[in-house]
């Protein structure tokens, strides 16, 4: 057996191996770089550079990269090996702290929102100290934020880094108002749950909508889906089960806090669940998770399917953010305590929270917004599009006796009976939780359930730090000028619950009676992401991060413009997806099919005459025929809306085009489609059914 103490961070390097092997006063330097974000001087970054350089090659490294996260939502790396010539031949291994700091990658060919010019190539990787490097393939990995030519950013890393240093400026102006001298930060921390499909990689290579979309375009239900419940925290398959080991291992010795793993509701379906990490380092992890899924399933016959709803009908996937926010002496600062209605610090921060999430709720659900989860969100599995807040029966008590002005008495700590003799008894939580809410306080932290799968967790973290930023700043403001503290901290709870109250509700956010009752309350309802990535370019969201200095105006508008054509991209290329599937695959299976219905059709006539019974041949036959002929009307609707599409020039109207007429043309193409399934023969029909892919792992 392995020892896992061992493996965890073995291809890391981490501070134990700063510590071992750098000269003492360089680790010190490099601890007060990360620890207080002091510039690194030549002379230092040299010294770690040959030290990382000598680990890296122990290790079997021959080359290194700059690792970064551009607007693409995935990785990028350009690798170059440790090898100089020397003159005469031969070749010497080097790597300079020049080098470690700084990359020129071209940054003209990726997403930039018209940031860059195609003539404007030169762009920057920057290493950020406070992610370690690590050993990936043969190749060491330099966590870097990337940045155009003229400083700006180009990437998710740089405007996190910037949002948690807003958040942590401004809550310890609120700690130190309460007499808080041994924190030196606030710390914001992510625990980001992963939810996958895993299906046979020989089944994903024959569907091309999978290949090139991530979803299935085209399938009927199958006979059984997720109706049964059996699915769910599952026996673990032993081939799912040996990827899931695998996966587990590949992780910890990239110091990838893996946790938890067990099966998801629907049936293929499965999650990874990680420990709490800061927010920077769980935006690196998460990436290294999804991209070592995808290598990892490879491994095993697999594909890992990300996509937020890679099947109708069956639960998509989502990633659950777990936000909490904490100082660098470990002290949670959403930690209620035993008397929460005592603690006067985490009824602030409560409340702050509570307070940004109303005032910016379009910038959080716009942080959640894509084409792919689209698909999800306000289905079973999934939140509604309408943002609002769980706190739980008995916090929200609490508030509310305060804003009245009433004592809270408390309730008493009971032990539940779960009516088993032999099971020990175990104290009742203060709330149940809710799987319906977008946003969920769950003990000591909150729970953003709307995440797609695929996505980074930067960008709705981004947003988090900095609207609870906004708040805690306007708390300081406040607060420093008090003359009662005591007294005007308790006054700014009370009044800050009630004017912020009505994104609260802890019930059940799927009902009917809940989107009625949020448009009372005056609550945004943002139903798709055309619908909300306008909000991203207001000037309220503007002043908000031109404020904490998480994004330039000219940022903001480059990523709007990203999030749009990403958009629209992706309908256009499912569409031509589609176009090409019902042409190549859809159209010949069903004349196949046609063609052998009517040869059987007059072999029997032939043999028996007219007054043969061929009524069940005729009826598939008509049916088909039927059909085929919708199906021909469908594909030349969609093909003309796309031919349409290129008409439109600005980028809200184009986006607002293929939501209103590419998705419903490619919706009612489908409907045509998967019906024609359940009456083509199964011999004739060309690619694997629901059926096999979602029950072909064993």
């Amino acid at each position: 057996m392995k020892d896992i103490t061992k493996l965890f961070g073995s291809m890391v390097f981490n501070d134990a191996v700063m510590q071992a092997r750098l000269p003492k006063d360089i680790y010190k330097s490099m601890k007060k770089t990360i620890s207080q974000g002091i510039h690194l001087d030549q002379d230092i970054a040299n010294a770690v550079a040959n030290a990382m350089k000598e680990w890296a090659i122990e290790k079997g490294a021959t080359h290194f990269t700059h690792w970064f996260q551009p607007m693409t939502g995935t990785t990028a790396e350009k690798h170059d090996s440790f090898i100089s010539p020397t003159g005469d031949g031969k070749v010497i291994v080097e790597f300079s702290g020049k080098e470690l700091v700084r990359g020129e990658p071209d940054a003209s060919s990726f997403p930039s929102g018209g940031l860059r010019a195609t003539f404007e190539a030169r762009g920057y990787t920057v290493w950020d100290t406070t992610s370690y490097a690590f050993i990936k393939d043969g190749t060491l990995c330099i966590p870097t934020a990337f940045c155009s030519y003229s400083g700006e950013a180009l990437d998710k890393k740089t405007p996190l880094l910037r949002s948690m240093e807003a958040v942590d400026k401004q809550a310890m102006r609120i700690l130190k108002l309460f007499g808080n001298t041994t924190a030196k930060r606030a710390i914001t921390t992510v625990g980001p749950e992963q939810e996958y499909f895993l299906i046979d990689k020989d089944m994903f290579l024959v569907r091309p909508d999978l290949i090139y979309t991530g979803r299935t375009l085209f399938g009927a239900r199958p006979p059984k889906g997720q109706e049964l419940e059996d699915h769910y925290f599952g026996c673990i398959k032993p081939r799912v089960s040996a990827f899931m080991k695998d996966l587990d291992e590949e992780l910890w010795k990239l110091g990838v806090y893996a946790k938890t793993k067990h099966n998801e509701v629907a049936p293929a379906q499965h999650e990874l669940a990680p420990i709490f990490s800061t927010t920077n380092i769980a935006a690196d992890h998460n990436q290294i998770t999804m991209e070592l899924m995808k290598t990892v399933a490879n491994r095993h016959g697999l594909a890992c399917l990300l996509h937020e709803k890679p099947f109708a009908g069956v639960n998509g996937s989502g990633k659950h953010n777990n936000w909490s926010i904490g100082t660098d002496t470990g002290i949670n600062l959403l930690e209620p305590g035993d008397t929460p209605q005592d603690n006067a610090q985490f009824l602030l921060f409560l409340v702050a929270v509570i307070k940004a999430i109303d005032e910016y709720q379009d910038l959080m659900r716009l942080s959640a917004a894509s084409a792919a989860n689209d698909h999800r969100l306000g289905a079973n599995e999934a939140p509604p599009a309408i943002i609002s807040m769980f706190i739980g029966d008995e916090l929200k008590e609490i508030l509310d006796a305060i804003e009245s002005g009433s004592s809270y008495k408390g309730k008493k700590k009971h032990e539940m009976e779960i009516g088993v003799t032999v099971l020990p008894h175990f104290p009742k939580d203060s709330t149940d939780r809710n799987r319906t809410s977008p946003f969920a306080f769950t003990g000591n932290k909150f729970e953003f359930r709307m995440l797609g799968s695929t996505f980074s967790i930067s960008g709705p973290n981004i947003v988090l730090n900095t609207i609870t930023a906004e708040a805690l700043s306007q708390f300081a403001d406040s607060l420093e000028k008090s003359k009662n503290f005591t007294a005007d901290v308790a006054a700014l709870v009370k009044k800050t619950y009630s004017e912020h109250k009505r994104i609260i509700f802890n019930g059940n956010n799927y009902s009917d009676e809940w989107v009625a009752e949020a448009e009372k309350r005056g609550l945004s309802n943002l139903k798709t992401t055309v619908d909300a990535l306008p909000k991203f370019i207001e000037k309220k969201s503007i002043a908000l991060f031109e404020k904490h200095r998480v994004f330039t105006e000219t940022e903001i508008h480059s990523r709007y413009e990203i999030l749009m054509e990403s958009y629209c991209k992706t309908l256009h290329i499912e569409a031509l997806t589609m176009v090409d599937m019902v042409k190549g695959e859809i159209i010949p299976a069903c004349m196949d099919y046609q063609g052998e219905l009517i040869d059987l059709l007059r072999k029997k006539k032939a043999y028996a005459g007219d007054n043969i019974d061929c009524t069940l041949e005729q009826h598939f036959l008509n049916n088909i025929t039927k059909l085929s002929g919708c199906l021909l009307n469908k594909l030349t609707a969609l093909e003309s809306a796309v031919l349409e599409s290129s008409q439109e020039r600005e980028i809200l109207a184009q986006a607002v085009f293929y939501r209103d007429r590419i998705f419903t043309a490619m919706s009612e193409l489908r409907l045509i489609v998967d019906e024609l399934e359940t009456l083509v023969a199964k011999k004739h029909w060309p690619i694997p059914t629901y059926a096999e892919l979602l029950y072909s792992v064993i």
